[in-house]
């Protein structure tokens, strides 16, 4: 293993808090391999790049010689983590979240190295608990503790039900650390109540308490908000190949920097941004479907829009029936049935106004114009995206 000192310098890079390096060094400094918990909860069968942020640290740990330990919340995936949202989740069973969780399992070994990863459920301990041993679990945590999380003092304060299953999400995700002696809990910067509690519990139990490491969120395609499924920003790990080029490729420069620094751990390499961001996207293609995949996909890039040869490329067929005829709604509907990408009209307007739209071979910039939509014609959308029509 290297260094304690140098793990810190490696580790650091890319985290937005940790709580704190001084106890991460001591816990480096002991000499042995520390346990690492990400804990996941396989609300859906697919995840997007925003996650794998966190599994890209904890391969980090792994390949530094520290345990691995992904914890699958069959349980707390039933009530879902009430980080950052403003209504309740809907309810999931638990054959959903088994389905799902071997779903999450292909996609997360991806990155993580399964001959040294450690998967456990905590079902394991919650599914025998008794109510007693409930009531005493939850006696080490006040109500106004959970209502200090800035989430449920805003549902609460607008009226907004506050179910008490919610609640006992952060206890529930700080008792795993219990369970598996956490050295190091992996979470995004929504976390950071919900490891502060396990910190709580372990103290309680006599246990050392868990490093809090966050990592930041990855902003999505919008390059506003965090990637994210609901925002229609996102790049899933399991689409196809050249839609996941594609999505890459819309990011922006400023973006950029901080999808190598928390996706690949590296440096924008010096050069034109528009090679910098080829690599980038044929990298992550690479990671997630191979080297081959990764190459066909730059081939496919290159010949849609380097060598602006649309009419001959392969693009995703969309049909324009019953869709209102201005510019403005057709690019607004091209994104969302070509692309799965929600884009408000005002952007759409932006789009058209700034020249990013064309159709066939005229550049349109009235967005109340109305072409007339000839079948496999091309509606070029911005600089990485054109749809054929149906």
């Amino acid at each position: 293993m290297l260094s304690p000192e140098t793990q810190l310098e490696q580790l650091r890079r890319g985290a937005a808090q940790i709580i704190s390096e001084e106890e991460l060094l001591a816990k480096l400094r002991l000499g042995r391999p520390l346990n690492i918990k990400l804990g996941v909860d396989p609300t859906a069968p697919d995840i997007h790049l925003g996650f794998t942020v966190a599994l890209t640290k904890l391969r980090q740990f792994q390949d530094l010689g520290h345990q691995a330990i992904l914890i699958i919340g069959d349980f707390t995936a039933m009530i879902g983590d009430p980080s950052g949202r403003s209504k309740t989740r809907p309810p999931l069973t638990h054959d959903q979240v088994m389905e799902n969780a071997s779903s999450f399992k292909c996609q997360a070994f991806k990155i993580l190295d399964p001959e040294r990863t450690r998967v456990v459920f905590n079902g394991e301990w919650f599914e025998i608990m008794t109510f007693e041993q409930v009531m005493r679990l939850n006696a080490r945590v006040t109500l106004q503790q959970m209502l200090q999380r800035e989430d449920f003092r805003k549902r609460y304060d607008t009226g907004e039900p506050v179910h008490l299953h919610e609640i006992q999400y952060p206890i529930m995700q700080g008792w795993d650390s219990v369970m598996i002696k956490a050295d190091v809990e992996l979470g995004g910067t929504d976390q950071l109540f919900n490891i502060l509690v396990g910190r709580e519990l372990q103290r309680a139990e006599g246990q050392p308490e868990q490093v809090v490491f966050l990592n930041p969120l990855l902003v999505g395609l919008d390059g506003v908000q965090k990637m994210s499924k609901s925002y229609g920003n996102y790049v899933g790990v399991s689409e196809d190949p050249k839609t996941q080029f594609g999505k890459v490729m819309s990011i922006t420069d400023d973006t950029m920097a901080t999808y190598y620094t928390l996706l690949l751990g590296e440096d924008v390499p010096a050069g034109h941004p528009m090679d910098a961001k080829k690599a980038l996207a044929r990298r992550i293609v690479e990671r997630y479907h191979g080297e081959a995949a990764g190459h066909e996909a730059l081939e496919d890039f290159n010949t849609r829009f380097s060598k602006r040869d649309l009419a001959h490329a392969e693009l995703p067929i969309v049909s324009f029936e019953g869709v209102n005829p201005d510019l403005v709604s057709l690019v607004v509907h091209a994104y969302a049935a070509g692309f799965q990408q929600t884009r408000s009209r005002g952007d759409a307007r932006r789009l058209v106004e700034q020249g990013s739209v064309t159709f066939g071979d005229e550049k349109i910039t009235d967005p109340k114009a109305s072409p007339a939509l000839a079948a496999g014609a091309v509606l070029k959308l911005d600089k990485t995206r054109a749809v054929r029509v149906a």
